[in-house]
């Protein structure tokens, strides 16, 4: 059953504590490894993908971020924004709010439909930063604290709150901000070692999240620049993290934390099937396959994915060019290379054998 979140409240189970976030950390401590997380993207963490990732050893899964002031006000922004079902776990809802009265609403909403909720305080997109929220928070920690104080003052341990941040250019600005929301009694706090204007082509600042890690004493989750196992558990051990999340190299490849080098095949059978269930909107879903599989096939091959027009063409495509196994086929899923129905020539084909 999927369940979009509106004034009838549609029920599914109660919350499996197991799936607090904080208990996965120190679960995952226990097992001597971060927690691997699959971040907030902006039309791209949606449910399927969601499912699709908790197949290949992710234990958090961010939803993309949600405007509070809209989602309380309209019940068409609560029934777009926001689907689940009882598979949906352990699973953090980001919001993007700037006000005390929007947040409280907001999280006695959405509070029963997830295990933890995410203050963003970090994206750097200049439209949200013009509205208040995102990264123009952080340099307004007197105002984060007093929203973490006032949902944990109504809520209590009903509710799990994270903040996501940036850093700032003077690394003792950010400690003094990870301070006062530990303060106002934030469960635990991610980081992208980035500043708000740092572009992606240059390395995150992993020293900084160590600091930071040092100042707190609530689990810290590090993200930047991670695009694999390796990196991941390379990472936790360079700054002491408690968790370890992926965007960019997870939506290139969901199946990373499990090993993979490259999208396996069977990842793009689940995807279908997945993503077909949950009718994602075709262009998310052809973004998708063609991230997935931007390293392994031809350019050639690639045009032609991006120029489908409807999904009864691109699933066409898709048999015309490869074994793609349904749920219901033997095998289905487990594949690891491109499954080819006739190979390219070597010259056609940049996935490396």
């Amino acid at each position: 059953m999927t369940t979009k979140v509106s004034p009838s409240f549609a029920r599914i189970s109660p919350r499996n504590s197991a799936h607090n976030p904080i208990n996965i950390f120190k679960e995952c401590k226990k097992q001597g490894r971060p927690a691997f997380i699959s971040g907030p993207m902006v039309r791209y963490s949606k449910l399927p993908f969601r499912e699709l990732v908790r197949n290949y050893n992710v234990d958090i899964v961010y939803s993309p971020m949600i405007l509070a002031r809209e989602f309380v006000r309209n019940e068409i922004a609560r029934c777009s924004d926001f689907t689940t079902n009882d598979k949906d776990r352990s699973l953090v809802v980001q919001v993007g709010s700037n006000n005390v009265v929007d947040f409280l609403r907001f999280i006695e909403m959405i509070h029963p439909y997830c295990d933890a909720i995410g203050l963003n305080c970090g994206c750097p997109v200049k439209e949200q930063v013009r509205s208040g929220i995102g990264a123009a928070l952080m340099s307004e920690p007197e105002k984060v604290a007093e929203m973490i104080k006032a949902a944990k003052d109504k809520f209590g341990d009903k509710v799990t709150l994270e903040t996501k941040i940036r850093i700032h250019k003077d690394i003792q600005e950010t400690v003094r901000f990870v301070k006062m929301v530990e303060a106002a009694g934030v469960d635990w706090i991610t980081v992208h070692g980035r500043t708000q204007t740092t572009r992606s082509s240059q390395p995150a600042n992993f020293e900084a999240i160590k600091i930071i890690k040092e100042s707190v004493s609530v689990p810290v989750v590090a993200n930047g620049d991670c695009f694999s196992l390796e990196d991941a558990h390379r990472i936790a051990n360079d700054t002491g993290v408690d968790g370890v999340m992926a965007v960019r190299g997870i939506l290139e490849n969901p199946a990373m934390f499990s090993g993979y080098k490259q999208v396996p095949w069977g990842a793009i059978e689940r995807f279908f099937s997945i993503g077909v269930s949950y009718s994602l909107p075709f262009r998310v879903f052809q973004h998708h396959l063609s991230t997935m599989l931007e390293s392994q096939i031809s350019k050639q091959l690639r045009l032609e994915l991006n120029n489908c027009k409807t999904l009864v063409e691109l699933i066409d495509w898709f048999d015309a060019h490869f074994m793609l196994r349904r749920s219901t086929e033997e095998g289905y899923g487990k594949g690891v290379e491109v499954d080819y129905l006739v190979r390219p020539k070597e010259n056609e084909c940049s996935f490396n054998l």
